[in-house]
């Protein structure tokens, strides 16, 4: 990335105002000295393809995407840009990089970016592992097909939505034939995720107050890995229910950091400083908290 003008970078989703990337981003611009900023754009559902073609004319640097809108800047990218090998595996763009030649290329760091706060967390990968993922949108699906491809034993898919749980079912089997998938209701869930050893929430049950657990005390057992991709609140009713019964936990803090790092690397070639990226989302949190 060159200097010169200012280059605008944003993070597009609905709601978008309790995003941190912002501060995250920005830092990392600061300390690299790179002439560029980071804001929040909220697009209301369907606003995507306007928004992208707005954005590729004010010579945008780089984006980032989130709910509801992932599924939504794949099918656009499809067909108008062009889209890397994760991307098209997990139908989900989360990074979209505006080359110099004026095409949009529609990447996915939500699959390493998990891997890499999954590692960090827990010194540990989906390989062999049971797993129970809560949320078949955009985030759920891209995380199940990571875990299938990353050796899970078996992926148990929970969703209220049946036609997003049977899509991402279907998806699962043609990524891994042989592996054992299966859909359940939330209360058959609620029965099945003390059998499994990783557990991830993908849903967005836990960002309002007052939002309860989506599984009982009941459903965890110590040593349980426990993931929830929320991070404001940093601790979810979901995640103080199954650490009050010993179940290791983390929240989203560490994916957004790394899923961050990536496209921060993708759009300006530069290698991310991920201790700043860090220390700038903490300090974010804590405020926000305040």
């Amino acid at each position: 990335m060159k200097q010169g003008r200012l280059i605008p970078f944003a993070l597009l989703g609905h709601p978008v105002g309790h995003s941190l990337s912002p501060a995250m981003h920005n830092a990392a611009f600061k300390v690299l000295g790179l002439n560029a900023c980071y804001s929040l754009l909220d697009v209301p559902p369907g606003g995507i393809p306007r928004t992208l073609e707005k954005l590729r004319a004010q010579k945008y640097g780089g984006l980032n995407v989130t709910i509801p809108h992932k599924e939504a800047a794949y099918r656009f990218l499809a067909s108008q840009g062009k889209l890397s090998d994760v991307a098209q595996l997990l139908h989900s763009v989360n990074t979209v990089v505006f080359r110099p030649d004026g095409t949009l290329l529609g990447d996915n760091t939500d699959a390493p970016g998990f891997l890499d706060a999954l590692r960090e967390a827990f010194r540990t990968s989906p390989r062999g592992k049971r797993i129970l993922v809560l949320g078949a949108g955009g985030a759920g699906r891209a995380l199940a097909l990571t875990c299938a491809l990353q050796g899970a034993e078996s992926i148990l898919v929970a969703d209220v939505n049946l036609a997003a749980r049977r899509r991402l079912l279907l998806a699962l089997r043609q990524a891994a034939p042989g592996l054992p998938v299966a859909g359940a209701s939330l209360a058959h869930a609620r029965i099945a995720a003390r059998d499994c050893d990783l557990i991830i929430q993908a849903t967005p049950v836990g960002l309002h107050p007052g939002d309860p657990s989506l599984l009982p005390p009941e459903a965890f057992r110590k040593g349980q890995i426990v993931f929830d991709l929320i991070y404001n609140p940093p601790v979810t009713p979901l995640l103080a229910t199954a650490q009050a019964v010993g179940a290791r936990t983390a929240n989203g803090l560490g994916m957004l950091l790394h899923q961050g790092a990536r496209a921060f690397r993708l759009w300006t070639g530069r290698p991310p400083p991920v201790a700043v990226m860090r220390a700038a989302l903490v300090k974010a949190l804590k405020t926000r908290r305040s």
